[in-house]
């Protein structure tokens, strides 16, 4: 367990410094004095050759990680999959990649040019998990895939990292339920994604979760600095199978909605 908690200490340094500083202040509110549990990441790419979801997902299946659910966001042209570890206590890992051939011949040239700046050789070292950018791009081609895929412009901006990780509300002792969490959040100050309901999912498909809004972070394009949506944190309460276990998948309808926390 000791490599997979340095993987996630490195995702979640660089999740705090660039995508998502008011972790910090999210952790303050829920902590009750022993570490806050994570139940799982989630990571951004394209799918192509170079940068597809398997190249994301090595690192993870070299310490033992193992694929689980599949999902398909079709009207988001996203497809996903989940990744467990052996150990119920590591993190699970939750990769999407964008479907670049359903999309606009200028979106996949755009996409294409950014990926073919990439090295081979940056991507043999687990470090690029959350190392960022690895192409330039200018703000002006930020805002043309944002304006058909705001997942396409998040990941041109921001390059390799967690768009969030995930408080397990089941581990809480003082607050039982998602909106429990949603409400003492509030009172704090952060907005909380009302896409699909403020509480996204239900005790009859075994998973509610909700999120805030994405941090809003400043962003080098090579043509200036600009503001733009970062990471989000989400909250995940799971309920008991027939069988006596929690439920581990996700939920293709809440996760659809998720998504749209880094929207503008």
């Amino acid at each position: 367990m000791e490599r997979v908690q340095a993987l996630f200490d490195e995702l979640w340094k660089d999740y705090t410094a660039r995508l998502c500083p008011s972790a910090a202040k999210v952790h303050a509110l829920l902590e009750e004095g022993a570490p806050l549990l994570n139940d799982h990441i989630a990571l951004r790419t394209f799918a192509l050759p170079k940068v597809g979801l398997d190249r994301l997902a090595a690192p993870f299946i070299a310490l033992g990680y193992e694929p689980k659910g599949e999902y398909l966001f079709k009207a988001k042209k996203l497809f996903a999959r989940h990744f467990e570890h052996p150990n119920p206590e590591a993190p699970k890992v939750f990769i999407s990649e964008l479907l670049v051939g359903q999309c606009s011949t200028p979106l996949q040239q755009t996409v294409r040019g950014l990926v073919d700046q990439v090295e081979d050789s940056a991507l043999n070292n687990p470090a690029f998990l959350s190392g960022g950018r690895l192409w330039e791009v200018d703000f002006a081609t930020y805002q043309m895939l944002s304006a058909e895929s705001e997942y396409a412009g998040w990941l041109a901006a921001h390059g390799f990292g967690a768009n969030h990780f995930t408080v397990s509300v089941n581990q809480l002792s003082s607050l039982e339920s998602v909106k429990a969490v949603n409400d003492v959040l509030r009172q704090a100050g952060f907005a909380i994604n009302e896409s699909g309901g403020e509480v996204k999912g239900s005790p009859e498909v075994y998973l509610e979760q909700s999120s805030t809004m994405a941090d809003k972070v400043p962003v080098a394009f090579s043509d200036g600095q600009q503001t733009v949506p970062g990471g989000f944190y989400e909250f995940a309460k799971r309920y008991e199978l027939s069988d006596g276990t929690l439920y581990q998948g996700f939920v293709e309808a809440s996760a659809d909605k998720i998504f749209e926390s880094t929207d503008q």
